[in-house]
């Protein structure tokens, strides 16, 4: 390992693809530095197209990078690219399993390509853990969807890497499953093994992840604490349900916006206006509150306050009723 304490070390990572038929080269990474701390839950972000799954393929020795320094564990992936692997599990997005293989024999065969000792696997163990113990001899085609994305997740651990990255693990699984997914995730983590999760699922990053770095268009727009990064957006709202229909009230500069259900939302920062003053002002505006209640800014502010732009054409995934900008880099 680093002598940082960093599970994953990336310094300048460029990788530019090559244009086809008189197209221009695309930089998918443009000088990405990134620390994965050991130990951690690291959420990685970013709309459709942004680097993550290229910054992904380069740690699993997928794609070859066209600059820069990574280290995965402390070895380098062009010094010691065996060690560097070895340190390293994966589990990709696409269920890719050999339908014609047993759990059983797909694990045997994963740990036979990293060179596990017969002695040293733990097969029935890790099916255990991921509930399919049951399962271990029956063909990988019998098995539910979900039942696949555990398989994967399995296999990534047959080497007993400690460094797993999970690519949209809980993809089209069910709210069941997902929950299960996350109590294993955090099982993994309280066991040592650092975990980097890549999710279209902003609850979830903001369910598991300890740091998270968001990537747009090849850069990294911000890494920090979880905590810190929800701190970046410090307006609140106040949503104010009138006793009757009144018309918008001016309180002195405040943002104020209707509801459709009749109420009206008044946005403020509090270290400009303590809440009490704005309800004060309601008050003598001559508007009887029923009932009021607050909002304040998670993850999905944060994630499309940093990646989005005017000129940004939406299309690809909806997170609320927001939708996320696509980045055709």
């Amino acid at each position: 390992m680093s002598a940082a304490g960093h599970a994953i070390e990336a310094r300048n990572l460029r990788k530019t693809y090559r244009g086809s038929r008189g197209q221009a080269p695309m930089e998918a990474l443009k000088g990405v530095d990134l620390y994965v701390p050991q130990g951690s839950i690291f959420g990685l972000l970013g709309p459709n197209g942004a680097g993550k799954s290229t910054f992904i393929n380069i740690l699993a020795d997928l794609v070859v990078k066209t600059s820069g320094d990574v280290s995965i564990w402390g070895f380098d992936i062009d010094k010691n690219p065996r060690q560097a692997r070895a340190a390293i599990g994966v589990v990709p997005q696409e269920l890719n399993i050999d339908p014609f293989f047993t759990p059983a024999e797909a694990m045997e065969l994963q740990a036979g390509l990293y060179g596990v000792p017969k002695a040293e696997r733990r097969t029935l163990e890790i099916l255990d853990a991921v509930g399919l113990a049951d399962k271990a001899d029956a063909y990988a085609r019998t098995l539910s969807g979900g039942m696949r994305r555990r398989l994967l997740v399995a296999k990534a651990l047959v080497h007993q890497p400690p460094v797993l990255v999970l690519d949209e693990p809980t993809a089209g699984v069910d709210i069941e499953l997902r929950k299960q997914l996350w109590d294993y995730v955090r099982e993994l983590n309280a066991r040592g093994t650092t975990i980097v999760l890549t999710t279209h699922y902003l609850e979830e990053a903001e369910e598991l992840c300890d740091r998270i770095a968001i990537i747009n268009h090849g850069e990294v727009a911000a890494v920090e604490a979880k905590e810190t990064l929800l701190h970046r957006i410090e307006q609140k709202q106040l949503v104010i349900r009138p006793a009757g229909e009144v018309p918008l009230p001016d309180l002195g500069g405040l943002k104020v916006e209707a509801r459709a259900d009749g109420c009206f939302a008044v946005s403020y920062s509090p270290e400009d206006i303590m809440a009490g003053e704005i309800i004060t002002r309601i008050q003598n505006a001559g508007i009887e509150i029923c009932d009021i209640t607050t909002q304040q800014s998670d993850l999905e502010d944060v994630f499309l306050q940093l990646t989005y732009h005017k000129n940004d054409e939406y299309s690809g995934p909806v997170v609320g009723e927001k939708p996320v900008p696509s980045t055709r880099s």
